[in-house]
Parts: structure tokens; sequence; C-alpha cells
């Protein structure tokens, strides 16, 4: 019998946990390799590899099966909330997830200390956590209600970051200033240093001016020292040590008397520093010690949110959601996929049929028939492996208005289990599973089997799969079956509790769907696809003479039926098809009725307007030029200036009357005219900038399109132009520039136009540090911040600048020199000098 014991791996806050929480219940899941069998070792890995430290990918590996709802509610929220951040949230802290849990546990004991290194990582570490705690203190109160439940009782002390941030530099070395005693002493070992290279070089340029010393050579350095080299025959020409010599032994590489002595003593004060530095480290480590375990709670704190994070990304890349808990005994999946199948097809562009699926009290055992290679297995293997992911707390790729249930047992029965070492065949492992099946099986069980019955004399083994259905459905176990027997077929349609589902397959292309109906048996389509392949005609249909006939009609039946029904939903998806366009079109000429309406009415209203005043205008003429003629008293001169008049009014009217007949000539083609003035307005764009960009010349004064940046063109390199602005010379596109008028004072040109530059200049090289420190970060983290890094050193003219990766064999430091190599910017790069950190670090230096 296999037991496994529920682990409640839901991630309360760490110091709050009780007996309570830990509540202990035989949960059963078969076989011992159920995890491999249905794909779940993949996902397992897949999730690790999200992960930043080794803490959260011990938190994966003890991913464990729940039976209780509480605690898979809780899993999915943490993973939904995280989730959220990550889509829609501010930056989170991501990187130095560093585990120095093992280096507190051992610094417990009075007298040990910090090493260096260690003491680096806590620092970066330390500040991880407490940028984290700072995220979600920041948060709006209703968000992120259970991560923030984490943080509670999470303690960092204030006096620890500041301890580490007084002791060691962002390089991971001691600083200076550490204490008084180190301080001296590194003054004193320059001192020492300065006075050995001066006093080796005065040795060196008077060997070489005696001629002792081969052509071509150099001081150089042998066991930390710094020598000189001399020809085999003249060593004893200047008195000192000899620390080496050349393959040939024709050189040899001596060190100045005058400068062993210093050397010795430069010795006597490294040991002095190594000594300063442990005692540094022991006091520090002593002021850490009482909080120890309170920092222990936090890096396991750390590990779970490096846990949550990698869930959180798992579930964006499988598009997976959170189902609702169902309020029965049943479940009922929809638009389910599987997810190792689904980022394979991603991969291929290929299309992933969805999976419907539901089991209630009245239908609770689905037996799946269909051709081979029709999806059966896929079906059974989805369903499954959702189910115990659900109940592992991650969201799965589902329909939100999903509902799951909860299982306290899973038991599956696929694939080959024959074997050699036991004596078993096929058929005898396929039974051993049943009789655990029947011996374990109740209410809260969900099994599945694939191709039930088979591996034995067909009616035999049809009819032991018969009984064995009929004592699972006694048991009211849910389960889901694969068959191709028709004995199980009919009895799925007699025996209440008990139903039938098909594999769809398109008869007239010879092709599966891929798709379940649920409902009715599905056709194995034997005569049909052996047709298909070729198989010989003869063959065939002695076999169906040999089957009597009766089972082929019955297959006949099944897939008439099924291409009925596929007829007849397409028939009705083209009619709803062309109902909803005929409702788009009715909507559409409603809509153009009504607006043609509104604007026939206001046409109306403005033309009896019009007329109105037109003829209001007209009365008045007539009526003044008649009272003139009377007050003239038919004076011929006078009558005649004022028919005159008249008839300039009418011309005025005439011209009105013209003016709006062109107007609404014009509003008639408008439409026609809009498209045109789009394309002549795109056109008359491309020439003005053109047109700006033609012609320019250094010492031209120009402006950057789309800012009000002016500036002075100081050359053009191909399609590349350097524009003096403020005294700083900024590289841009030739086609960004137009020419622009001289300022009248530069004065004013500077303070309008590029303050606002200088001081985002200013600012950047106020902030900016010598070394960027990449460990512990994702690749596509770091090189993000490698990237913005050199741009900012590009802009403020930095000569050189060190990145921090690490000495591991990871793919961060080969990753970051390939992009180096890209920079055309950049002269040369390369490891750091030993004594600076050697090949941990790359030293870049850029072409100025």
């Amino acid at each position: 019998m296999k037991f496994k014991k529920a682990r409640s791996l839901h991630f309360f806050s760490p110091n709050s946990l009780n007996k309570t929480d830990f509540h202990y219940f035989c949960i059963m899941i078969y076989p011992s390799n159920f995890e491999q069998k249905l794909g779940f070792d993949i996902i397992r890995n897949l999730i690790a590899e999200n992960c930043i430290s080794d803490m959260g990918k011990t938190f994966v590996s003890n991913i464990r099966f729940s039976a209780k709802a509480n605690i898979i509610n809780t899993l999915l929220t943490q993973s939904q909330e995280f989730t959220n951040i990550l889509i829609f949230g501010e930056s989170f802290p991501s990187s130095n997830f560093f585990d120095l849990r093992k280096e507190l546990i051992r610094v417990k004991l009075p007298g040990t200390y910090i090493e260096q290194e260690s003491l680096f990582d806590l620092k970066s570490s330390l500040l991880a956590i407490k940028n984290i705690l700072g995220f979600f203190n920041k948060s709006e109160e209703q968000n992120f209600i259970e991560l923030k439940k984490l943080s509670e009782n999470i303690y960092v002390p204030k006096e620890i970051i500041s301890g580490c941030e007084k002791i060691i530099d962002d390089k991971g070395e001691i600083r200076d200033n550490a204490s008084q005693e180190l301080s001296e002493i590194r003054h004193k070992l320059n001192s020492k240093a300065r006075q050995v290279l001066r006093e080796t070089k005065k040795a060196f340029a008077q060997a070489k001016k005696s001629g002792w010393v081969p052509d071509n050579t150099d001081m150089t350095i042998r066991n930390g020292r710094t020598v000189i080299p001399l020809r085999a025959s003249d060593k004893r020409a200047i008195g000192g040590f000899i620390h080496d010599e050349s393959s040939t032994g024709q050189t040899v590489f001596v060190e100045p008397a005058v400068s062993f002595e210093l050397s010795n003593q430069i010795r006597e004060l490294e040991n002095e520093e190594r000594r300063e530095i442990i005692k540094i480290l022991i006091d520090f480590t002593n002021d850490v010690r009482p909080f120890i375990n309170e920092l222990i709670s936090a890096y396991r704190y750390l590990g779970i949110i490096d846990f949550i994070r990698a869930k959180a990304l798992f579930s964006i890349k499988i598009k997976a959601d959170i189902p609702k808990f169902s309020n029965g005994d049943g479940f009922d999946i929809k638009n389910a996929v599987h997810p190792l199948l689904w980022l394979t097809h991603s991969k291929n562009n290929k299309e992933v049929v969805p999976l419907d699926l539901k089991l209630d009290n009245e239908n609770r055992i689905l037996l799946i028939s269909g051709p081979n290679a029709g999806g059966k297995s896929v079906c059974l293997k989805t369903t499954g492996l959702l189910q115990y992911m659900f109940q592992c707390g991650l969201p799965i790729p589902v329909s939100p208005n999903s509902e799951m249930r909860v299982f306290k047992n899973l038991f599956i029965d696929i694939g080959d289990e024959q074997s050699l070492e036991n004596d078993l065949s096929t058929y005898s492992s396929h039974l051993l599973n049943m009789k655990y099946f029947l011996r374990h099986a109740n209410a809260e069980t969900l099994f599945m089997i694939d191709e039930f019955g088979t591996g034995t004399e067909p009616q035999l083994g049809g009819s032991i799969a018969e009984a064995t259905l009929e004592s699972l459905n006694k048991k009211e176990s849910f389960g889901l079956i694969t068959t191709h027997y028709s004995n199980l077929k009919i009895a799925a349609d007699k025996i209440p509790g008990l139903f039938n589902g098909a594999m769809l397959f398109d008869s007239k292309e010879m092709k599966p769907l891929y798709r379940l109906q649920m409902g009715k048996p599905g056709s194995s389509f034997a005569f049909e696809i052996a047709k298909k392949i070729g198989f010989p005609s003869y063959v065939l249909n002695r076999a169906k003479k040999k089957s009597g006939g009766k089972h082929v009609r019955f297959d006949q039946q099944l897939q008439q039926l099924e291409t009925d029904k596929m007829m007849l939903q397409k028939q009705k998806q083209k009619v709803e098809t062309t109902d909803d366009q005929l409702s788009r079109t009715v909507e559409k000429y409603t809509n153009l009725l009504t607006e043609l309406e509104k604007s026939k009415k206001q046409f109306i209203a403005d033309a009896k307007e019009e007329a109105l005043r037109i003829i209001e205008s007209s009365n008045k003429v007539v009526e003044r030029t008649i009272r003139e003629i009377k007050e003239a008293q038919a004076d011929k001169a006078k009558t005649k200036e004022i028919r005159e008049q008249l008839e300039k009014s009418k011309d005025a009217l005439r011209e009105i009357k013209n003016e709006r007949e062109k107007i609404k000539e014009k509003n008639e083609k408008i439409k026609e005219k809009r498209g045109k003035t789009q394309d002549k307005d795109t056109e008359a764009a491309n020439d003005k900038i053109t047109e700006g960009t033609s012609g320019l010349a250094p010492g031209d004064h120009v402006r950057v399109k789309g800012t009000d940046m002016l500036g002075e063109l100081h050359s053009i390199s191909g399609d590349e132009a350097f524009v003096n602005v403020n005294d700083i010379k900024l590289k841009t596109s030739l086609r960004k520039l137009v020419r622009a008028k001289k300022p009248k004072t530069k004065t004013k040109l500077l303070k309008s136009s590029f303050s606002g530059i200088a001081k985002d200049i200013n600012q950047k090289a106020a902030n900016f540090r010598l070394s960027l420190d990449l460990r512990g970060m994702r690749v596509d983290e770091a090189m993000s911040e490698l990237q913005r890094y050199v741009d900012d050193a590009m802009i403020l003219s930095i000569k050189e600048v060190s990145i921090l990766h690490g000495k591991g064999n990871g793919i961060l430091r080969p990753v970051i020199r390939e992009y180096l190599r890209s920079v055309d910017e950049i002269l040369s790069f390369g490891d750091a000098p030993l004594d600076q950190g050697g090949a941990g670090i790359t030293k870049v230096f850029f072409d100025r």
C-alpha cells in the first residue's frame, strides 16, 4: 500500500505556525512514479528554472499534494497576487537572493567570524530583503493580502545593514576606514609599495644602462615581488634575490637588494592588515550574533518569495488561471490545455484543442472511446495533471469560470508496467493496479485508466473490465477510462453513474479532431483507417464478414450520428454568423438613416433661415428704392442711380446664392477628397523632412526634431551627426536634424534649450559609480542594467569602469562580454588585475 503524508507547504507567516496548521492526514497517490507518468516532474523543473536562489529551488522540490482546501486556496492566492505584481505592478526587487543561513549557523559559536566574501553577500541579500519588505509596506492596504502575511514578524536590524556598509564597499573589499588601525596600516603599505617601485625602477634603469637587461624586456612580477630580468651571465651584477629564471635559463629574475628589505616590511604590514581585518570581522559578528535567529527567518522568507515568484512566472508562461472551488462533489473544467503540450506546440506555431470535461454525482465515471491517436490518452493525462497541479497550489491553464473539487486520492493506470525482474506481464501489471484501486477507492478518489481491459483475450478481458468498473462505480468514485471495448460502451449507457464520451473524428478527411464530446460512445474507425492507409481491400472484406457485420454497422451508425451532429453544428454556426452580420448591417443602416434625417432637418432649417434673410434683405432694398424715387420726385438722373444700386443689390444676392451652391457641392465631395488629402499630407511631410536635412554642413545651427534642443552642427559621419549643445558634444542621427535660425544670444539659447539637459547630465554624473554589480541577477535583468550603465558611461565620457559578475561557471560572464564586443565605443575590456578581483571583474575601457 502506498501512503503519503500531506505536507502543508502553505507559507503562512514563518513565525506563527502551529501544530494545527500542519494537520497530517492520510492521502494516497498511486503509483509511486505518479509524477513521472503525468509529467509533473517536468513541471517542477520548469518552475525551478525561474528561481534566483537555491532556497527557492529547495521549496520547489518540496511541492506536495494537499487535500485541504484552505491550504490550496492560500497557495493559489499567493501565486495570483505575485502574478499581478509581475504584470501590473512596479519593478519588484529580484536580485541578490543569497542564502546565508549556513554561514549564520556556523558563526553562532563565539570566536568565529563571517568571512569577507560572505559579508558582501550578507550585505547585498539583507538589502534585498529590506527592499522587498519596503515594497509591500508602500503598497495599498487592500493589495497583496496573502503576501503581506508572509512578511509579518520578519525583522532585519538596521544596525546590521549599516555595519555592513561601514565595513565593506561595493566591490566586496574592506574599506580603509573600517577602523583607525586599518587606515594607518594601509597608509604605510601604500608608502612602502611606492618606495619599492621607485627603488626597483632606479635599479632597472642602471642595469639597462649597463647592458645587463635583455632586449625588449621590462620589470615584471614573480612570487608577488617586483623583479628585474637580467642575463644569466650578469645575474650577480646587482645584489639581490633570484626568484625565477626563464625556460631557456638565459634570463633570471632578480629582486634588487635595495627593495628586498622593503618588500619584507610590506609582507609584515600585509599580515598586520589581515589580522586587523579579522579583528573587525569578529567585532561585527559579535554584534550580529544576538539576531541570528531573526536573520535565519528572514532568509527563509526570502526563499519563499523566490519560490512564489518562480510559480508566478511559470503561470504567466502557460497562461494559467485560478479556477473556482466546486460547491458540489464534482468538477467542471473548461478550455483546459495540457501545459507541456501547449509549450511544445507554441514553439512550432501549432494549435492545441482545449478540453471541456464535467463530472458530477449523476455522471461520475466517463468512458472515452474513439480512434487510436485521437487524443483519448491526452485527455486523460490533461485531467490528471491539472488536478494534481491544482492540489499542489499551482494555477492551471483553464478558464477562470471552471470549477475544481478537492480529492484525497489520485490513482492512475497509464502505460506499460511489465517487469522482467518481478515476472510481470503487461496485463498482470494492469490487474495489480486494478486490485489496488478496488481495495482503496472511495467517494474521495479520482482514478484514471488508459486502455481499460487490454493485454489479454478481448472477451475475457472485457468481462473482467466490466465487473471492475461496476465495483468502482458502487464505491462512488470518480474516474476517466479510455477503451475500445463495446461491452463497456453499452454498460455505460445502462448503469447509473457511468456515461460515454467520444473523441471526434473527421470521417471525410480521415483525421482526428482531438475534441471530446460527452454523451455518446465513439467509433474506433478501424476499417476506415485501414482503408485510408492502403490496407488490402480483400483482407478488409474478409474481416467484415468474420465480424458478422454487426459491429461494423454499429460503428457506421455511430459515425453517421457524429457526422450529422457536426454538420448541424456547422449549419448552426453559419446561421448564427449570418444573423450577426445581418444584425450589424441593419444597425449600420438604421444609424445612417438617423444621421441623414438629422442632416436633412438641419439643412431645411438652414435653408429656410437663409431664404427668410434674403427676402427680408430684398424687401428692404425695394422699399428704400421706392422711397428714394419718391423723394427725388422722379428725377431721371437720380432714378437711374437708384436703379443701378438696386441691380448691385441683386448681384450681391446672386453671389450669396452661388456661394451656397459651392459649399453644398464641396460638402458632397469631402469624403472623396479626405483620402487624397491624407496622402498629400504624408508626401508633403516627407518632402519637408528631406528639405530640412539636405544641405546641412558643419557650423550650421540645427534643431533636433520633436524637441526644443538647439545647437551647432560639429561634424557629420555617414548617417550620424555630432552636435555641440552647451559645450557638450552629442551624437544623433542626421535625419533627426533640421536647420534652425541662429539664436540672438548664446546665453539665451543655452538657458532656453539646454538647462534641462545639463541638469540631467549633472544628475547622472553625481549618481554614477565606477563599478556595476550584476552578481545574483538573471541574464535578462543583468543585460538591461548593463546596457543602461554603458549608455550613461558614454554620455558622461567615462574612460574606465568595472563590471562585477563573479568567478562562477555560469552564463553571465560570457553574455556580458558578448555584449561589450558589440559596442563600437568600447576600446577594450578584460579581467581585472588579480589584486582587484581577477576573473570575477571585467575592466572596460572606452574610446575617448
